[in-house]
């Protein structure tokens, strides 16, 4: 009985520490900097409050997030629609991992991508011209809602394929069956469970937007196309206006805090798309036009899916990539990039280990069964307010919290390795929390009945059990770590650069072809270990015949 009383007092130690740390991360950022600027400006507060950057910020960030969702939204639904409609034939998976990639793309290859594609010299844009049609500059609202819809379109597809994965197979049987035809079937069958996923990805998708800062800050057309993490960056870099920095950072909070509410209302989860439930399929018999319809559907999103990947891969062979490799800078970047990433995966594993522990003890409480307690449902949701305080406030705070003691670019490294493995803990504990569950479901009591516990237990059955869900939260932490441009903006310098930060330098200085070799070393980086992630986040065959 001690010895369970200590495991348990332990785990709950572990999951409160882990919380513990994520607090102070987020608000640590917040009251020391608040105290600080707050004697003596009180009126310029008031003053700043009126401030039309401010308020032209948040107007910005709102109609580019709310634009971004709804044309996502409208072009997943015929997608998914028609990826479930035919899902027996051969190509539906190799699309479904198409469609996982830009998840863990960096934004800045991405912007790169969209640049060559849709800018002014780019392969679409010279097509419209060469037919007559005059394309929009993509730089301003244009091009951000491009890079947006490229981002999260897929993932609403798979989301609502998730959504529709839940259906009983019944159902589906029954209606072809009746003989119903297609706008029969997705009213009355298919809707009402793609409707609760739409729901739940819209506001996930509008927390996206809200948070975009790579993508607003070098395809934004300047002060009208500035959103609050944008601001914020300026404030604090070209401006150094601490009290405008302040209101942008509480603004942004309360924008953000929005979104969850909404996000947590709709069902949804802050990993949601990044697997997507396995459906039997059966005989039915389409029509040709049905076909035709779905090919032509299905086309266009993989053709605007797959084109930027094909432009990255293109431009980056075109580069030097030999004396790109041999330049002290670059080597050096991608050594910081992987040592920092690597850190920051292990301690995002850690706290999501962490977090796992804690709810798994509550879970086992209650026996697996019934309601989840009030205990159980906090370590679940505290892992995700993180994302609540964007990056690039965090990282803005602790600049200014750092400065006033010590020299803000040695604690560079701490800074970028912290903040980013607290973004990646809410897609980690995804992958980490159903199998310590399963774990401790199978295995908890026979533990106990035997004795196992300590080092014993963890080298016979929990290692094994857990190595493969920790290797996939690793590799989709280090994934996230590679690409972030967030953090390392505010702390980057001569002496601190990844891969992300000198791929936007080389954009400043009009280096394109270096940056897109850059961009290219990057995209293979992280799109290998998003794959490896993705693969092995499907269930196995004997886990798929256990389940059925």
């Amino acid at each position: 009985m001690a010895s369970m009383m200590r495991k348990r007092s332990g785990t709950d130690m572990a999951a409160l520490v882990a919380a513990l740390f994520l607090v102070l991360l987020a608000g640590g950022a917040f009251l020391p900097l608040l105290l600080t600027a707050l004697p003596g400006a009180g009126g310029r507060l008031t003053d700043a409050l009126g401030d039309p950057v401010i308020w032209r910020s948040l107007r910005f960030t709102l109609v580019q997030a709310v634009l971004s969702t709804g044309i996502s939204l409208l072009l997943a639904v015929p997608v998914a629609a028609a990826l479930h409609e035919f899902r027996g034939f051969p190509g539906r998976n190799p699309v479904l991992r198409l469609f996982a990639l830009p998840l863990a793309l960096p934004q800045i290859v991405a912007v790169l991508a969209i640049v060559g594609l849709y800018g002014q010299r780019g392969v679409w844009s010279r097509l419209a011209e060469s037919v007559g049609l005059d394309f929009p500059s993509i730089y301003g609202l244009t091009g951000i809602l491009i890079a947006h819809v490229f981002f999260n379109m897929p993932l609403a597809v798979r989301i609502a394929l998730g959504g529709m994965a839940s259906m009983p197979a019944e159902y589906d049987r029954l209606a072809h069956q009746l003989g119903m035809g297609f706008a029969a079937r997705f009213r009355h069958v298919l809707w009402p469970f793609m409707r609760p996923a739409l729901m739940s990805s819209a506001s996930l998708i509008f927390m996206l937007c809200v948070t975009s800062f790579a993508v607003v800050l070098t395809l934004g057309g300047g002060p009208r196309a500035t959103t609050l993490e944008v601001a914020i960056y300026q404030a604090l870099t070209f401006d150094f206006d601490v009290v405008r920095a302040i209101l942008l950072a509480l603004v942004q909070v309360v924008v953000t805090a929005f979104a969850y509410s909404l996000l947590t209302r709709a069902g949804g989860s802050v990993s949601s798309g990044f697997t997507v439930g396995a459906l039997r399929p059966f005989a039915v018999r389409h029509t040709p036009g049905g076909y035709l319809a779905a090919v032509l559907v299905v086309s266009f999103g993989v053709l605007f899916v797959l084109t930027p990947f094909v432009l990255i891969v293109w431009r980056g062979l075109s580069a030097d990539l030999a004396g790109l490799v041999l330049q002290d800078s670059v080597r050096r970047a991608v050594t910081t990039s992987l040592l920092l990433g690597t850190l920051s995966a292990v301690l995002a594993v850690m706290l999501g280990l962490a977090f796992a522990a804690g709810g798994t003890r509550r879970a086992a409480a209650r026996r697996f069964s019934g309601p989840q307690t009030g205990a159980e449902r906090l370590f679940g949701q505290m892992s995700s307010l993180i994302l609540v305080v964007p990056p690039v406030v965090i990282a803005a705070g602790w600049f200014m919290v750092i400065r006033r003691f010590a020299d803000v670019y040695a604690a560079a490294p701490v800074m970028v390795v912290t903040i980013n493995a607290a973004m990646a803990v809410p897609f980690a504990i995804r992958l980490l929390q159903p199998a310590a569950l399963s774990a401790a479901e199978r295995y908890d009591r026979l533990c106990r009945q035997l004795g196992l516990e300590g080092f014993d237990r963890l080298r016979l059955v929990t290692w094994p059990l857990l190595r493969r869900a920790i290797f996939l939260a690793f590799a989709f932490s280090l994934a996230l770590s590679l690409g972030d441009l967030g953090v390392i903006t505010i702390f980057g310098s001569q002496d601190v650069q990844t891969l992300p930060y000198l791929i936007l330098q080389r954009m400043g200085s009009y280096r394109t072809q270096d940056a897109a070799g850059l961009a290219l070393l990057l995209c293979v980086m992280t799109m290998a270990l998003m794959m490896i992630a993705d693969r092995g986040s499907e269930p196995n065959r004997a886990e798929r015949t256990d389940r059925s």
